[in-house]
């Protein structure tokens, strides 16, 4: 695309190691993405910002991330893979923010590609309405170009100028011509349906066959636009056939920026912008790469985070990968990637100044309550969490130590990591202080070895990292009661909390962790907790429910009730804090519980000569197999759900049974029990027993 738009003088490839948005060492010595990168070039009098984002399970963050601060979403599919485990999630996570996409169906110049399975595979798997609007043209097994139903003409691109010059012609054969005519009769039949402007088009023609090009393209783009239908383009990048067309869809069919977001209209026209990402350049410091919704920042200016922080924009640069070209300001619709910013995180709701706010903030109320008055706290809330798009960290699956090579490295070894977690928030980093150690929780193997491998790269620190170990979380097998008074002197002054709860197991994941006991006689006692107390309870109860008793692990589904809370005149906040930590934690201690084990979707696609002795080895890993289902003539897809524990090299040891010819993709899917004898393992095998 860049090469196209004029952006770039070469053509850059994966095998090679020269593409743009993959420009870490990591990236391009493995040939894949593993973090997002931004990039903006004009095609056709339009400007595109486009974000590529990784399609490994480990990397999923970068592309939750970088979902709030897009309008459209393009999903490659393989050509001859179809749907994939990966493109499943990916779907759901574009489902959650509402986005339309375009299908671009790439790799048809393999032998195996089948354009029509993956067009059936959108519809079956994904549960969309794909609309195709391009049929592959192939020679002796090759794609050589591709016919576009909505205009009816075939298109040949010229290898010789690698791709940028193409030639459109009419279809000549009329088998061809007459199958054509009919998709394009069965896309108007369906978008009729769903669009009143070519309904009423139809109507007034009497017929299919007459109506204007640019009607059909008016009803794709609104049908699109409200997620109703999903065009699907094909090509071959790697051929250089077809990106042209997939840029052109773009413009025709995803929304522009005026299009959507219509809920920052609360803003006016002042500047409001996400911060969808923060990166660490060694020269220019923290950089904040911030999608605007509305008005213009510019650079030397200033604005302030729904949390009420202000930062100021030293410079602004516009986004090309690495590459930094100075701009003096950006506007609606664009990213920036701006310098001075030091405490905005992703997820950063940030506007121009306090009083834009303020007036936001007022509507708001009024459009709640239909009442103009003063400013709730709920409005804050709504900001942070409407606006802000606050992104849900996963939790992690794998976690290990890291240690520096000498104690003197400990500082720049934390500053390292500080700012690692500050670009990529799936990071776990915490200090256990029963061993003294740092340890860090990932998404998997794969994203701790770039972890160690960047701390080694870009901060000269040759980290030693521990043993894997499974993430386990823990659950209470039946509620627990507790009471615990606190009382201490600190620098002349009394310190006393009193307080009784009861943790129960809970059914629901999504309800809420810390809850008052709706009781007369409790009601009474804490309608007295002041509301600052009270946050300062609940933040000790929360961080205390991090760590179980069995192996520290998280505690899962799970909920405080709290029934009595006594604090004494002068009580510090941090030692209510630690008070409520203590509880729980002693609370835990006499408490019944249970290891919950990560577990993974695996979706294995193997010629079927192989099918029984993977089933086999499966059998031996604790594995439920869901389904075998016929992938083509002569490959199956086995989709199985296994505990992440006996994984381990298992792609390897899928390589080995299967003479390298079967492939795996896999990814979380919850956690489940252990029985007595599995959970007796498992802590052997985590203390190392």
């Amino acid at each position: 695309m860049l090469y196209y738009a004029g952006r770039t003088e070469t053509l850059g490839e994966v095998h090679h190691g020269t593409t743009v948005t993959d420009f870490l060492q990591q990236e391009r010595e493995r040939g894949i993405t593993i973090c997002s990168a931004a990039v903006c070039f004009d095609w056709k009098n339009h400007r595109i910002n486009l974000l590529d984002t990784p399609g490994h399970i480990d990397f999923t963050m970068e592309v939750e991330q970088s979902l709030g601060a897009v309008d459209g979403t393009v999903i490659i599919l393989d050509g001859s893979a179809g749907v994939e485990a990966q493109t499943v999630t990916v779907w759901g996570q574009a489902n959650r923010h509402r986005l339309p996409r375009l299908v671009f169906v790439n790799k048809m110049d393999k032998k195996n590609a089948d354009f029509e399975a993956c067009v059936s595979e959108l519809r079956t798997k994904l549960g969309a309405v794909p609309v195709p609007l391009q049929m592959p043209i192939r020679h002796d097994g090759k794609l050589i170009g591709l016919i576009d139903v909505l205009s009816m003409s075939q298109i040949f691109w010229d290898h010789k100028s690698n791709g940028r010059t193409y030639e459109i012609s009419p279809i000549k054969d009329d088998a061809t011509l007459e199958r054509v005519r009919q998709r394009l009769e069965e896309l108007i039949d369906l978008l009729s349906g769903m669009d009143d402007g070519l309904a009423q088009a139809i109507i007034d023609s009497d017929s299919m066959e007459n109506i204007k090009l640019n009607i059909i393209l008016d009803a794709l783009r609104a049908c699109t636009a409200k997620q109703l239908v999903v065009p699907v383009l094909l090509g071959s990048s790697y051929k250089n056939v077809g990106v042209q067309l997939l840029m052109d869809g773009i413009l025709n069919f995803l929304p522009a920026a005026n299009e959507r977001n219509q809920i920052y209209d609360y803003f006016g026209k002042e500047f409001v912008g996400k911060v969808f990402k923060v990166m660490h350049d060694k020269q220019r410091g923290p950089i904040s790469l911030i999608r605007a919704f509305r008005g213009t920042l510019k650079k030397n200016s200033k604005f302030i985070t729904a949390a009420g922080n202000t930062e100021t924009v030293q410079r602004i640069y516009e986004p090309l990968a690495d590459e930094y070209r100075e701009i003096d300001s950006f506007s609606a619709g664009n990213i920036g990637l701006c310098a001075g910013p030091k405490t905005t995180v992703t997820g950063d709701l940030v506007i121009a100044n306090a009083s834009a706010l303020k007036s936001a903030l007022k509507r708001i109320h009024k459009d709640n309550t239909g009442q103009p008055g003063a400013i709730q706290e709920d409005d804050s809330l709504f900001l942070t969490q409407k606006l802000g798009l606050q992104t849900t960290i996963p939790d992690a699956v794998y976690f290990c130590s890291i240690e520096p090579p000498s104690a003197s490295q400990q500082t720049q070894l934390d500053k390292a990591l500080g700012e690692i977690q500050r670009e990529d928030p799936s990071l776990r980093v915490r200090f256990d202080e029963a061993t003294g150690q740092t340890v860090l929780g990932g998404m998997g193997q794969l994203h701790l070895e770039i972890i160690k491998s960047r701390i080694l790269s870009e901060y000269r620190i040759d980290a030693d990292l521990g043993p894997l170990q499974i993430a386990y979380k823990e659950a209470l097998v039946e509620p627990s009661y507790g009471e615990r008074t606190a009382e201490k002197e600190i620098a002349g002054s009394k310190q006393y909390v009193q307080m009784a709860m009861t943790i129960s197991p809970s059914d629901d994941p999504n309800e809420e962790q810390i809850v008052l006991d709706n009781s007369g006689e409790a009601q009474e006692n804490l309608k007295l907790v002041r509301p600052r107390q009270m946050a300062f309870f609940r933040k000790g109860a929360v961080a205390a429910l991090q760590r179980g008793p069995k192996l520290g692990g998280q505690l899962a589904n799970c909920t405080v009730k709290l029934h009595a809370l006594t604090i004494g005149k002068g009580t510090a906040d941090t030692f209510i804090m630690a008070a409520a930590a203590q509880c729980i934690g002693n609370i835990l201690a006499q408490a019944k519980c249970r290891l919950l084990e990560p577990d993974m979707f695996l979706e294995i696609v193997t010629p079927i000569e192989y099918v029984t002795p993977i089933l086999a080895d499966l059998s031996r890993r604790r594995a439920i197999i869901e389904e075998v289902i016929a992938k083509g003539t002569d490959s199956k897809v086995i989709k199985v759900n296994a505990p992440l524990a006996e994984l381990a090299d298992y792609s390897t040891t899928l390589r080995t049974i299967s003479s390298g010819t079967a492939t795996v993709s896999m990814e979380p899917n919850g956690h489940s029990p252990l029985n007595d004898a599995e959970e007796t393992l498992a802590l052997q095998r985590s203390l190392g027993l």
